[in-house]
């Protein structure tokens, strides 16, 4: 399967076609491709990281933490009961970010899920 292409491809295409034709306003259509060219770069310059994925990435050391002085497989109740820091969060956010760390195995009992640190 052929890869997509992407809109800078489309108005480099674009640009190739108003260039070679004979329109009388060829320039304000070059300008407005060069334009929405510009658009394009200053958004893909924003994207980085947004304020609360850096703060997640700070919050997952400190699940780490909690994991590691708990010790033992632990669900997220379990979790938010054994540190005050943990219990300062929502369910579904440890949950998530617990979901997403790499270092963090999951297993299931009885539709129970319980989270300890990979060995």
């Amino acid at each position: 399967m052929a890869n997509k292409t992407t809109k800078r491809e489309y108005f480099a295409i674009l640009t190739n076609i108003v260039e070679t034709s004979d329109r009388a306003d060829k320039e304000e259509v070059l300008a407005f491709i060069a334009h929405e060219v510009e658009l394009l770069d200053r958004k893909s310059s924003k994207s980085g990281m947004t304020a609360t994925q850096k703060a997640n990435i700070a919050f997952t050391s400190q699940i780490e933490t909690a994991l590691r002085e708990v010790g033992k497989p632990v669900t997220i109740s379990e979790l938010m009961a054994s540190s005050p820091v943990m219990a300062g969060y929502s369910n579904q956010k440890l949950s998530a970010l617990l979901n997403r760390m790499s270092n963090v195995v999951k297993t299931t009992e009885k539709k129970k899920s319980y989270f300890s640190l990979a060995e």
